[in-house]
């Protein structure tokens, strides 16, 4: 038996399994198949029917340009959500990568192919945008479009914009993916345990497990520092050239625009927290005093204090705290919470192979969102599941607002 098994066995998650077939029934099945070909096919219609004609269409023709890229979307979304969602729990497996990297590259040649209609909306004068929202054929998609106009003064011409949406597929996400595959194969410590595993120990009140669990990571991680110190500084070359090139005049300006903030908000959150770092130093100068130890090291931020052990929860006992919680607050949340449940929505056990940490993954409206936790039976994995419920229960409620209204900054999302 391995560690892992040992470790949800007890626990009754080793069947928490999500099951995409709502998405679908395989990555190779016909209407998947088929729904690749629509999205092309979609993608050069629209190019066909509209490129470089959109400051002389009126408000009705925009609104069912903006529906026909929806539909396209939309197609594109489900096809890259079962994609991740099943290369996530297997990132050693090269057939889940194949398929990965499969619908990256078609949604770079679609991207290619209909940046046209940003490219072109953005550089309409302001007034005629103003008066062509104004109009009632643009209504449902007025956030949308307005929010796409903030972007204008960092978009390159035609041809640049559609080259780097031609090497999306061996940019970002290609770096991303290399670290998801190596953290997901990486183990550690004489035990060979995952990354969740031992990062678990972190909050365990015998501080020479906590100890041994640090020693662990860092000598893990220490043994591939090379592979991560490269993708690490790849990525971060690869945004220093593209602030650049979109002449963002701040390096948090791109994902400020992302998450529909100005930089002022951003800045006057960042300095109300540095004003007060008092207040997580008296933090740690009490948790020494608590813990009764000389010096706090980083193996101890996590430690539960004298009295806070924590006994193992079990999935069904986390299922039962979560959905009364919901309950108290709203008897409809508990019940759109309940249906993750039952659907085989959500992921739970510590698995080789499978990414660490937790998300909340909207599809499309059509298909309810799923949840992936790594699940180890404390009071933060079940605090965990809430969250990620949480998030999971506001996409569902959202979906009918379509695919482009439903989208949440992530700063919304997680002060909502």
């Amino acid at each position: 038996m391995t560690s892992s098994t040992a470790t949800r066995d007890p626990l009754g998650t080793a069947s928490v399994l999500w099951n995409l077939d709502s998405i679908y029934p395989a990555g190779d099945s016909r209407v998947m198949h088929h729904d690749m070909a629509r999205c092309r096919q979609l993608a050069e219609e629209v190019a066909a029917d509209c490129a470089g004609r959109i400051a002389d269409l009126d408000a009705e023709a925009i609104g069912r340009t903006v529906e026909r890229l929806e539909i396209m979307d939309t197609l594109l979304a489900r096809l890259g959500a079962y994609a991740f969602l099943h290369f996530i729990t297997r990132t050693g497996d090269a057939a889940a990568s194949a398929l990965l990297q499969q619908v990256e590259e078609l949604e770079a040649y679609v991207g290619k192919l209909t940046v046209f209609f940003r490219l072109e909306w953005n550089r309409l004068d302001q007034g005629q945008a103003l008066d062509l929202l104004s109009q009632a054929n643009l209504h449902p998609y007025r956030h949308y479009l307005e929010n796409m106009r903030r972007s204008a003064p960092h978009q390159l011409g035609v041809k640049e914009e559609e080259l780097l949406q031609e090497l999306k597929p061996v940019g970002r996400n290609a770096w991303t993916t290399l670290f998801e595959k190596l953290f997901g194969q990486l183990r550690f410590g004489p035990r060979e345990r995952t990354e969740e595993e031992v990062l678990s120990d972190l909050y365990h009140s015998d501080r020479e497990i906590r100890r041994t669990a640090a020693g662990e990571l860092t000598r893990g991680i220490r043994g591939n520092l090379h592979l991560l110190a490269h993708v690490f500084n790849t990525l971060a070359a690869e945004k220093m050239i593209t602030d650049r090139l979109r002449r963002y005049p701040s390096w948090d300006r791109a994902i400020n625009l992302e998450n529909e903030l100005e930089d002022r908000t951003v800045a006057t959150l960042v300095e109300a927290v540095m004003s007060r770092y008092d207040i997580p130093q008296r933090y740690y100068r009490l948790k020494r005093e608590l813990l009764g130890v000389d010096e706090l090291f980083d193996y101890d931020r996590y430690a539960p204090v004298p009295g806070g052990e924590e006994e193992v929860i079990t999935w069904d006992r986390c299922r039962r705290i979560v959905l009364d919680a919901f309950a108290g607050f709203s008897p409809d949340m508990a019940t759109i919470g309940a249906r993750f449940f039952d659907e085989r929505r959500i992921h739970a056990p510590v698995l080789p192979g499978k990414s660490s940490g937790a998300f909340a993954h909207p599809c499309v409206p059509e298909v309810h969102p799923f949840i992936l936790v790594n699940y180890n039976g404390g009071l933060r994995d079940v605090a965990t599941v809430a969250h990620e419920l949480g998030h999971g229960v506001h996409q569902v409620l959202a979906a009918g607002q379509g695919l482009y209204n439903s989208d949440t900054p992530l700063v919304l999302s997680d002060t909502e």
